[in-house]
């Protein structure tokens, strides 16, 4: 199906009725078994389809429907590539997993589990289709990635997936934290992350210490770790104010406009650079599931921004 205008939507988390809600509020209606776009236009969803919300089901059976209908694209989100690894017995390291059934990984997943039943038909099923999505996906006007777009890991990664479905080859290396690949999907569907100088910690909001930060990759002017620190403002002033290294300042993006999710934003929804625009509001908490339309605009425009459920919208 060919499109005049992508409507991008955030991180859904198994939140179907926010997600029913943002596409009435689009203009879709439900007509044989699928959510139909206005003409012209087709739904672009971020990834982060599952994991914490009570209706993970129902989430993935309206993308499935639209994808199969010529409604929707997709991008894999970090939550649907661990639920891969979750499942993926390594050949390295006999009798583990990909990702490791720890008490923290298990706490994080285990809303998915319960409803589509751990190891049942149905989880190898969703499991299967999750292997199918792209990482990233260029399409002219726009390009659009779960965490962060950085032309060499997306070429990198294009290069190593081939076929349809992503093999098992290159879901071992994907995993494989010390290989190019799981280096470039560690920054395609998590983000850059950057160690702090010698002697820096901090403390995140959930009380843990960390000696590294999610960076805001599109930060064009930043020349501080603290300017790029993906932080709350109250954590702000913990992150040294030291200059970063060459490699990590005025990182200049060029080209059609990005689209990612993952980064948890609050407030009124607002755009990251001209250029970049996160979608992701905290819909699986108390914020809404978020949308931009986008129109064959090549510089981004906030007014663009729809919402639906949360104690913002």
């Amino acid at each position: 199906m060919d499109s005049n205008g992508y409507d991008v939507i955030g991180d859904i988390h198994g939140e179907a009725e926010k997600l029913k809600a943002l596409l009435q509020v689009m203009g879709y209606t439900r007509r044989s078994g699928s959510w139909r776009p206005p003409e012209g236009r087709q739904a672009l969803f971020i990834g982060d389809l599952i994991d914490r919300g009570p209706e993970q089901i129902e989430v993935l059976e309206i993308v499935r429907s639209m994808m199969d209908a010529g409604h929707a694209r997709a991008v894999l989100g970090n939550h649907e590539f661990n639920a891969i690894g979750y499942l993926t017995l390594s050949e390295v390291k006999p009798g583990e997993y990909l990702r490791p059934h720890s008490p923290k990984n298990i706490k994080q997943h285990r809303e998915f589990l319960r409803q589509v039943g751990e190891g049942s038909s149905r989880h190898r099923e969703y499991i299967d289709w999750f292997r199918t999505l792209p990482v990233t996906l260029d399409l002219g006007g726009i390009r659009a990635v779960h965490a962060c777009w950085r032309d060499t890991d997306v070429l990198l990664v294009q290069a190593e997936r081939s076929g349809e479905a992503m093999s098992i080859d290159f879901i071992q290396a994907a995993f494989d934290d010390k290989s190019k690949i799981g280096r470039a999907m560690e920054c395609l569907t998590k983000g850059v992350e950057l160690d702090l100088p010698s002697g820096y910690v901090f403390h995140d909001h959930a009380g843990e210490c960390r000696k590294a930060i999610r960076t805001q990759w599109w930060h064009e002017t930043g020349s501080t770790y603290r300017d790029i620190a993906l932080v709350s403002d109250e954590t702000r002033p913990l992150i040294p104010d030291q200059v970063l290294p060459d490699v990590h300042r005025r990182v200049v993006i060029e080209g059609s406009p990005v689209f990612v999710g993952h980064y948890w934003m609050s407030g009124v929804p607002k755009l990251q650079s001209p250029k970049v625009a996160c979608v992701d509001y905290s819909a699986a908490g108390d914020g809404p599931l978020v949308a931009y339309r986008w129109q064959g605009e090549s510089e981004l425009d906030a007014r663009q921004f729809v919402m639906a459920g949360g104690r913002t919208a």
